[in-house]
Order: C-alpha cells, then sequence, then structure tokens
C-alpha cells in the first residue's frame, strides 16, 4: 500500500492504495471522477486520457504513485461553473460527439494539442489524434472540433 498525495481538479486528495494501482482506477473507483473511461485498459484507445502537469497521459498505463504529488485534470475540471471549456464548448457546436464514449478523452487530447500546436490545420490534428480511437468512426466532425476549440481556446486567453 501507498498513500499517494495529489491535485486532482484543483482539490487536493490523499489516497492509501495498492502500489499496483493505476491512476484510472484511483480516479473512477476511489474519487468517483467517472468522466475518463477504461476502454481498453491497454493503453490503445485513450478514452482513458487525462491531465498530468499539464500534459496528456493515458491514464489506465500510469500507477497512482507515479502521479504522487503531481497536478491531475480531467474532464470534470475543465468547465467553470455552467461555463463549459472553449474545447467542449466546440465539440457540442461542431458536432463532435457520436455515443460520447470517447469524447473525454478527446477533449483531453485536444486541448493538450493546442497547448503543444497553437492553431494546429487538419493534418496535424488527425496525426496528433493518431491514439485516441472513435469506435463510432466519426473523425470528420471531431477534427473541426478540435480545430474550433484552437480558435476558441486563443480567443479565450
Amino acid at each position: 500500500m501507498a498513500i499517494i498525495a495529489m491535485t486532482v481538479n484543483d482539490k487536493p486528495v490523499e489516497i492509501d492504495v495498492a502500489d499496483r494501482t493505476l491512476l484510472i482506477h484511483v480516479l473512477r473507483d476511489h474519487l468517483r471522477l467517472t468522466g475518463a473511461h477504461v476502454g481498453c485498459d491497454t493503453s490503445q484507445c485513450g478514452a482513458c486520457t487525462v491531465h498530468l502537469d499539464g500534459r496528456a497521459v493515458k491514464s489506465c498505463s500510469i500507477l497512482a504513485a507515479q502521479a504522487n504529488g503531481a497536478k491531475i485534470v480531467t474532464v470534470e475540471g475543465l468547465a467553470q461553473g455552467e461555463t463549459l471549456h472553449p474545447m467542449q464548448a466546440a465539440f457540442h457546436e461542431e458536432h463532435g460527439l457520436q455515443c460520447g464514449f470517447c469524447t473525454p478523452g478527446m477533449i483531453m487530447t485536444a486541448i493538450d494539442i493546442v497547448n503543444r500546436h497553437g492553431r494546429p490545420d487538419e493534418a496535424t490534428v488527425r496525426a496528433e489524434l493518431e491514439g485516441n480511437l472513435c469506435r463510432c468512426t466519426g473523425y470528420h466532425n471531431i477534427v473541426k472540433a478540435v480545430i474550433a476549440g484552437a480558435a476558441k481556446m486563443e480567443a479565450a486567453q
């Protein structure tokens, strides 16, 4: 067992977990933050993507102990009250949501893409989303949403 201290969505958290516990299971099972999904449990699909110290990571491939002392942001931590994060709003407006299972991971990855590339072009977005799978196979609107979200994030600064 290990005591893990981290900040999750701006709230300090201290939790005692087994050494082999994955970050996704701490978030979902212990903290009841169910926005990040367990899709494949092998880091192939990206449905579990969260931000760890400002970078997108697949939380099913990170031990909770590796997040000790880190700042974690989940999709639940993006909106400010009733106001959606610009990327969340873009996914809504551009119909980047289909069944919604991959959406939290897509949004967290999209924000990371924008943080690293500014306003990316379509080819960059498609290349960067390679590790996030949409089982509905509807990437067209997801790509449009990321590009629109980038513009909204820039305008919000």
